[in-house]
């Protein structure tokens, strides 16, 4: 049997192999078709207590595709390559986040 290798785990998609890019933007995408308000947010050291993260910009109002939230995540990649990176949605009916997922973990060999 084997077992996962000890770090530490953050949202349920961490569970996963490390996102592609296509999956990542499928996950996006279903975000959009929801109309959910997607976001970016990186934390440097994240613990699992933590619910709020430092958030990249202002939240993707106006995003209308999934390729302009993975545009926004390369950008916050390049800035904070050694933060762990995760795309959040907003429901503005309900007013409260409802689904987030890590998409950038540092020291990994994806993205």
């Amino acid at each position: 049997m084997q077992t996962l290798p000890k770090e530490r785990r953050y949202e349920t998609l961490s569970y996963l192999p490390p996102l592609t890019d296509q999956q990542i933007v499928k996950q996006v995408q279903y975000l959009l078709d929801q109309g959910f308000i997607p976001a970016v947010e990186f934390e440097k050291d994240p613990q699992p207590k933590d619910h709020h993260w430092t958030l990249w910009k202002l939240p993707l109002f106006n995003a209308s595709s999934a390729q302009e939230v993975l545009n926004e995540v390369r950008e916050c990649k390049a800035q904070y390559s050694d933060s762990y990176i995760r795309v959040i949605g907003f429901d503005n009916i309900k007013q409260c986040q409802t689904m987030s997922f890590i998409v950038y973990k540092p020291n990994s060999t994806r993205f």
